[in-house]
């Protein structure tokens, strides 16, 4: 027969007699917990029998009648038995939890921000965008008795995503990167995008926990106004500060202050993109509050390398990219827009753009205001997406999808240049690379 659980207390004992938690038949952990969750297209209760015949110790389900053995253990619902257990778990951690979300940038920020802390802790981070109600209790799940810190990434699509994210993980800190025009379509508006991104400032607020504010931004200073904060930004009053410089490097040059010594720190970042100093200024502030030396914080910032196509440089030997294609909104692209018109270089530049998904109603004025930023900015750029081709009109050179734009550049090959690759990252951008 199968183990019936009556409490999350139960499965946690059982939990801890584990390797971990899974919930991907493809990645199965050896000794580990499956989770057979449903979604609308799957049901992973009839692959619960495969996770343990691939070494799982024990699958977690809700069928009655996929439940054999004590090898299954039934709960009422898998979904909710596995939030419940990464929050049962992460309050076995008296340790600080730094929930960070936002628009733009959030990945990256909490890269930083771990390449930081690491240099003198041990710490825990949310594995690639692992940012959603499964995600995130998979990431508490992965705390252990060495962790000294825990920074967890969050994602939402819809106002209470990040109220359900903040009730799992129970933050003590908390970051909000910037609030902008993305997810339209899931938010409703701009103001469902402020109301759902500030549900974190709402918990930490309620629960004396301690926000990290960007003091440049008067939207999230105004939110954060009467509350436990850091800030951070240019301007020395902040409690950290520093800036990006003009630069003749590819990477980022940054200068922040050091704390102790009143002095300066002056670093090239492997990053691309000024409109990264935030991200490396967050990371610097929540170093310098937790009390890593400003050595060991500029030389993490320093050796870090971007990945996954997000704002990394290479020199492919026809051309010089600036990849930037894992994901796009209206904010993130004009800001990148801006940088790469500003980028010194004796080289033509070209911007691919890709279309953005998720703006609902609001899609075709938003990609009109790329094309007309595009033009203001006196940049050559090629299009690719359905959302752009519909503009076609507007005198731009636009594709239907990354499959005609590589056919275009094979046909016609692009050297000597400087080129931006941004778009969402349903566009497939990176698909180009080969081909640049």
């Amino acid at each position: 027969m199968s183990a019936a659980f009556r409490t999350t207390a139960e499965l946690h004992a059982r939990y801890l007699r584990t390797t971990g938690a899974c919930t991907d038949t493809r990645k199965l952990l050896p000794g580990g917990m499956f989770f057979a969750l449903k979604g609308p297209n799957f049901n992973a209760n009839a692959f619960a029998p495969q996770a343990l015949a691939g070494g799982c110790s024990c699958a977690v389900v809700d069928d009655p009648s996929v439940a054999t053995d004590d090898r299954y253990l039934l709960v009422p619902d898998v979904l909710r038995a596995l939030q419940e257990l990464g929050r049962h778990h992460r309050r076995t951690f008296d340790i600080p939890v730094v929930a960070i979300t936002g628009t733009n940038g959030k990945t990256t920020t909490k890269e930083l921000v771990h390449a930081v802390l690491s240099t003198d802790r041990a710490t825990l981070a949310t594995e690639g965008n692992l940012n959603n109600h499964i995600g995130v209790p998979l990431t508490l799940l992965r705390l252990r008795p060495e962790h000294r810190i825990a920074i967890v990434e969050m994602g939402a699509n819809h106002v209470g995503d990040i109220r359900e994210l903040v009730g799992i993980a129970e933050p003590t800190h908390g970051l909000i990167t910037n609030i902008g025009r993305a997810h339209l379509e899931g938010f409703g508006s701009y103001e469902g995008v402020i109301k759902a991104k500030t549900e974190l400032y709402d918990f930490l607020g309620a629960h004396n926990g301690t926000l990290f504010v960007h003091g440049d931004d008067p939207l999230l200073m105004a939110k954060s106004e009467g509350l436990k904060r850091v800030t951070y930004g240019r301007d020395e009053h902040f409690d950290a500060s520093g800036e990006a410089l003009a630069s003749d490097e590819p990477g980022m040059e940054l200068v922040f202050e050091d704390v102790r010594w009143h002095g300066h720190y002056h670093i090239v970042m492997k990053l691309i993109g000024d409109y990264n100093a935030p991200n490396a200024l967050a990371a610097v502030c929540i170093g310098q509050h937790f009390g890593v030396a400003d050595d060991a914080i500029a030389g993490a910032l320093q050796e870090y390398t971007p990945s996954n196509n997000r704002s990394q440089f290479s020199d492919t030997g026809r051309n010089q990219l600036v990849l930037d294609a894992y994901n796009a909104n209206p904010s993130s692209m004009k800001v990148a827009l801006e940088n790469f018109a500003a980028m010194r270089t004796d080289r033509p530049k070209l911007a691919i753009l890709g279309g953005m998904k998720e703006l609902g109603a609001d899609s075709r004025s938003e990609h009109e205001a790329i094309v007309d930023a595009v033009k203001r900015l006196g940049v050559d750029a090629v299009f690719v997406g359905p959302e752009f081709v519909e503009l076609a009109g507007r005198g731009i050179t636009a594709y239907p999808d990354a499959n005609a734009a590589l056919e275009a550049f094979k046909q016609k090959p692009l050297t000597g240049h400087l080129v931006l690759v941004k778009g969402s990252r349903g566009t497939k951008l990176e698909t180009l690379v080969p081909a640049l």
